[in-house]
């Protein structure tokens, strides 16, 4: 069993769109292992390979007793009916801000055999597989803030005390990662 530390928020992998896994073998198979046993963590409903610091588009999800992987997801559906909840993220942890996201989702992609995978799912599956599909993209969360909160959370991360103080919002660089709005 192999538990992945978290990257956290300011690495650049978490905002950087993700590669699709072409070579289904070993290492592959070790990635999902991982992916796994790293979601198995209580309080985690999904882990996204860019959050262990891989630049694949694989995924890991832990909700309500479903437990799995999707490599190379893809949202495929998304309902019109929306939710909106606290939502929170292990690369920013401790900070919590209302999100909105459609109310039931699916996401397709394949397994280790690459053969095709569905899953779909209502509430927070909706949610989790929302937010682990846009991790890979290069989007976090936070991204998705109205422009209030979104200052908020910013300001809330710059005082948090895991962010890191040669981050670029705290030295002052204008290069800003989408994450914080800017172009970088």
């Amino acid at each position: 069993m192999t538990m992945r530390p978290i990257v956290r928020f300011g690495d650049p992998v978490l905002v950087t769109p993700t590669t699709p896994v072409t070579k289904f073998d070993r290492r592959t198979e070790a990635l999902v292992e991982d992916l796994l046993d790293t979601v198995e963590a209580p309080g985690r409903a999904g882990v996204a390979a860019t959050q262990i610091g891989v630049g694949l588009r694989v995924f890991s999800y832990n909700v309500e007793g479903r437990i799995g992987y999707v490599i190379n997801p893809e949202l495929t559906e998304l309902s019109e009916e929306t939710q909106e909840g606290e939502e929170g993220c292990l690369s920013i942890p401790g900070l919590w801000y209302p999100t909105r996201r459609a109310m039931h989702a699916t996401v397709t992609g394949v397994d280790l055999r690459n053969e095709p995978v569905t899953v779909s799912g209502e509430g927070l599956m909706a949610r989790a597989l929302q937010h682990e599909t846009q991790h890979l993209d290069g989007v976090l969360y936070i991204d998705r803030l109205t422009p209030e909160l979104r200052r908020r959370a910013l300001r809330d991360i710059r005082r948090s005390d895991w962010f890191m103080p040669t981050d670029p919002v705290s030295s002052g660089d204008a290069r800003l990662p989408s994450a914080f709005g800017g172009a970088g």
